[in-house]
């Protein structure tokens, strides 16, 4: 039973994390070392996550089994085995690679070497803790030094820093997560906070865009310094190749080939600038790229809620959109998601479902800060989730035992993991949606994700008194703390820190309750969507003046698409069928008139194609012409009159065409 539910949750927990790559990063621009790493590291956090409840279940199991029979329990191989691949493989590899991701060289080499030397100091931290460990347990007479305890000296140094982080994290989370969906719920709250984001995106926008012309400005200077038998123009192409289409376009336009670079005594670039040329060519491009995505993403939210707004007086009970979606519906949206039921949902349904979930998910908070402040009392047993583990135990269910520590630590890791997803660090890591996050920030999360994750595990098997380092027994330990140790041979972390720190997140969700870091940001010039500031009213009337502006000019550009549209319809048809009318009905004595009188026929058959011309042309004026179109009908009637020119210019006529009619 327990190795086809193993099978099922590494399935499920490669798929999720795939998912979830899939979402933030690209897989056709983005490199494949990067991929594979970050969904490596991704997969095997979240399995150990998954496989921790089942873990838990088949411990307590075997405990029970053994105890009546009076003999030794035997350990789980399976768990076992997933959690010794699980632990080693990211924790070297991903701060190389991330380096390695952002560094600006050429070449395989050049890249290596940055990276080395951006971690020397990373792995530098690490080596001076573990080296403080390894003395305190050579100095103190009573501990001996064998390698089972230096594995947890090195574990516990590296699981310090995660516990620290994971508090953070959690007490923002705890309080974060429920107000979120009970702020969602209130009628005109997300739109007036959409409206804000418009207003701070349109400035990041707006930034982005000067950033890129600047250094698009130093590309071109080094493109016209370095000739064509430069030593270093390798190296500028592959600087042109990461700059935007019509930047390329530019610049090789304005290439003189045939110059030497010897003839003119210039100074050149050397190549460590052109490696941060290229560095910096990277990121503006990739800040350009996501600051418009995101801005046509944030605009479709705003249309969208303005219109849940609009729909909730509705009474009809008829969603209507003042947008189509340009993506067609299928079949199955459109019989069961139709304009009824969407507005019961948006308008009715919604923001109950939203209040009931907040409610639920603050009595999660509630037990979590509860269990973290008692967890180490085991006489009596004040935590929660120790005592539904004990009283599950007693009467032999094992199924509510999984199901209650999978939903335990699904709630933690959701605290933890959605606040690593919301966090923005500037523009130094920052995950954004819709494949706009870059190689630095996905390498940057899984690096997290693995030095959370065995401090979160260790957490719950403490809240659960399954850890032999709190519950003071002598027990068949689980299959994690068998791989990860536990903290014994640490008596000061497994008695102090571990113990009393996690009781901080009291701390850390008050302050989160009542905005203390968001007031502190606004203190320090970083705006905060905050609902009793002056300075949130004048950034969300901005935003609500931008995103009016943005819909009155798509509203002009459907009209003129519509426009276009039925006049074609009308016209286009019935133009087609007299021509062809006129060419196949003729008159044969017309024809034989023709070769008798030839002069008179075509002075006159000139005249009649001149009017006919002339009516057409005052016919298709008729239409309001869209200046900003850069698609119009091929007529050779256009063409031959010299007047119009695509993209809404006219021209005088030719010099040869004055005297066509004399």
């Amino acid at each position: 039973m327990s190795g086809a539910a193993l099978g099922l949750e590494i399935v499920f927990v490669f798929f999720l994390a795939l998912f979830l790559l899939h979402r933030y990063g690209d897989f056709k621009k983005q490199h494949r070392l990067v991929i594979v790493g970050t969904l490596l590291a991704w997969y095997l956090c979240f399995l150990i996550v998954f496989i921790l409840p089942l873990d838990v279940s088949t411990t307590i199991y075997n405990r029970c089994k053994h105890a009546a029979a009076n003999s030794s329990p035997p350990e789980n191989s399976n768990i076992t085995g997933s959690y010794a691949t699980a632990i080693p493989v990211p924790r070297i590899l991903l701060p190389f690679m991330q380096s390695y991701a952002r560094s600006g060289g050429f070449s395989i080499t050049g890249k290596i070497k940055t990276a080395l030397i951006e971690n020397a100091i990373y792995y530098g931290t690490y080596l001076l803790i573990f080296g403080a460990f390894l003395i305190y347990v050579a100095v103190n007479p009573r501990l001996h030094l064998e390698w089972n305890q230096l594995q947890t000296i090195g574990i516990a140094a590296a699981n310090t820093w995660g516990l620290f982080l994971l508090v953070l994290l959690l007490g923002y989370g705890l309080v974060e997560i429920p107000r979120s969906y009970w702020n969602g719920a209130k009628k005109g709250y997300l739109l007036m906070k959409t409206y804000f984001k418009a207003a701070k995106l349109m400035t990041e926008k707006a930034d982005a865009e000067e950033n890129l012309e600047d250094i698009m400005e130093e590309v071109h200077k080094v493109n016209e310094s370095i000739k064509y038998n430069h030593p270093l123009r390798k190296c500028v192409d592959t600087i042109l190749k990461k700059c935007p289409t019509e930047y390329q376009e530019k610049m090789g336009r304005n290439m003189d080939d045939y110059e030497d670079f010897d003839e003119k005594h210039n100074t050149y670039p050397s190549e460590k600038s052109l490696v941060k040329l290229h560095k910096q060519v990277i990121y503006s491009v990739q800040r350009h790229r996501r600051t418009q995505v995101q801005w046509q993403i944030l605009l479709e939210q705003a249309f969208y809620l303005e219109d849940v707004a609009k729909n909730e007086a509705s009474a009809t009970r008829q969603f209507v959109h003042t947008f189509q979606s340009p993506e067609p519906e299928n079949r199955f949206t459109q019989y069961f998601y139709n304009p009824t039921v969407e507005w019961y949902w948006e308008c009715l349904l919604r923001p109950w479902f939203y209040r009931i979930l907040a409610v639920v998910l603050s009595v999660f908070s509630v037990i979590v800060v509860w269990s973290e402040c008692t967890f180490f009392s085991t006489r009596p047993v004040l935590s929660l989730f120790a005592v539904f583990i004990q009283l599950a135990e007693k009467t032999y269910n094992y199924i509510y035992i999984e199901i209650a520590c999978f939903f335990s630590i699904f709630f933690l890791s959701i605290c933890v993991y959605s606040t690593v997803f919301r966090i923005r660090v500037f523009n130094y890591y920052y995950l954004a949606s819709h494949h706009q996050t870059d190689a630095y920030s996905l390498l940057f999360s899984g690096m997290l994700f693995c030095r959370l994750t065995p401090p979160l595990c260790l957490n719950f098997l403490g809240l659960t008194h399954m850890d032999s380092s709190i519950s003071h027994q002598n027990t068949q330990p689980t299959a994690y703390t068998s791989i990860m140790g536990s903290m014994k041979v640490l008596s000061f972390i497994a008695d102090g820190f571990y113990i009393y720190y996690p009781m901080l997140v009291v701390i850390l969700c008050i302050a989160t309750y009542f905005s203390l870091g968001t007031r502190c940001l606004n203190l320090l010039g970083f705006q905060q969507f905050m609902g009793d500031n002056d300075m949130t009213s004048d950034l969300v009337d901005e935003g609500k003046e931008l995103i009016r502006r943005e819909k009155r000019k798509r509203q002009r550009q459907e009209e003129g698409e519509n426009r276009r549209r039925e006049w074609k319809e009308r016209y286009g048809h019935s133009r087609e069928d007299s021509t062809r009318n006129r060419s196949v009905h003729t008159d044969p004595k017309e024809s034989n008139f023709s070769d008798i009188s030839t002069n008179r026929s075509s002075r006159y058959t000139r005249a009649n194609n001149r009017t006919e011309r002339d009516r057409i042309e005052l016919l298709q004026d008729a239409e309001p012409l869209d200046f900003n179109a850069e698609t119009f009908t091929d007529d050779p009637l256009e063409s031959e009159s010299g007047r119009y020119q695509p993209g809404g210019r006219y021209l005088s006529m030719s010099r040869s065409k004055i005297f066509d009619d004399v």
